[in-house]
């Protein structure tokens, strides 16, 4: 990286950490889970909410992209979330090329988009609508990944074909993704089951009809939490036949 990425991810990271906040910081790493043998081990907080990481972000919307990877490489949570949040903004106002070289580093930086939070903030709106019109197979490739937020990555870059009403995708996943042992991904299938079952319910029966029964319980709960009380108790219980 050049001296002057260097320079300017540090000067973004600063403007940051001035607004830092212990205590909040110790909450977050239990939150995020951040301790030893937890799925966000190692990961720091300044303790500063969303909202002020996304208003420090517009102040550095012209960051360069070679900045916004050096600030991917901090230890701080924040701060990896205010590179993506520029790094999709860039993506949205870009070009094809700008599109392009965007998803190309988030690709190649994936390793530090490293809890559900950055997955989340980053996937639907950077590798979701680059991948629309292009060969999809890397994400069958990240959903078979041992890498926890691999497969995040992949599942969730499938909110953004959902939102063009193409499910062939998200169903895929999920099916491949009935026996993942994380609990986060099993959160992860069943809200992309459901935001999917939103725009075509029909769609999402017929999936539940056929895989609730290797369903993990979390992701049926999440899948079906839009669906009336009664519905989702006979659901529950096994009952597809409405």
């Amino acid at each position: 990286m050049t001296h002057s990425a260097i320079a300017a991810a540090q000067v973004a990271e600063d403007a940051l950490r001035a607004l830092a906040d212990p205590g909040k910081a110790r909450t977050a790493a239990k939150y995020f889970k951040s301790g030893p043998g937890e799925y966000g081990e190692g990961d720091q907080f300044y303790g500063i909410r969303v909202p002020q990481v996304r208003e420090v972000a517009r102040q550095f919307n012209t960051l360069p992209l070679d900045a916004c990877v050096v600030l991917l490489q901090s230890p701080y949570n924040e701060a990896r979330l205010m590179a993506l949040v520029i790094m999709v903004r860039r993506f949205e106002k870009g070009d094809a090329a700008t599109q392009e070289a965007v998803y190309t580093a988030f690709m190649a930086q994936r390793h530090r988009v490293n809890n559900w939070n950055l997955v989340d903030s980053s996937a639907p709106l950077i590798s979701g609508p680059y991948l629309r019109q292009q060969d999809r197979s890397v994400l069958n490739a990240l959903a078979q990944s041992p890498v926890l937020w691999d497969r995040r990555i992949a599942v969730l870059s499938t909110f953004a074909f959902i939102r063009s009403k193409d499910y062939a995708q998200t169903l895929a996943l999920c099916e491949m993704l009935l026996t993942d042992p994380h609990d986060l991904m099993h959160k992860a299938c069943g809200w992309m089951l459901r935001e999917l079952g939103q725009r075509d319910e029909a769609v999402l029966l017929g999936f539940l009809r056929q895989h609730h029964g290797a369903m993990p319980r979390t992701m049926l709960r999440y899948a079906i939490e839009k669906f009336d009380p009664p519905m989702r108790k006979s659901m529950l219980a096994g009952d597809f036949s409405t």
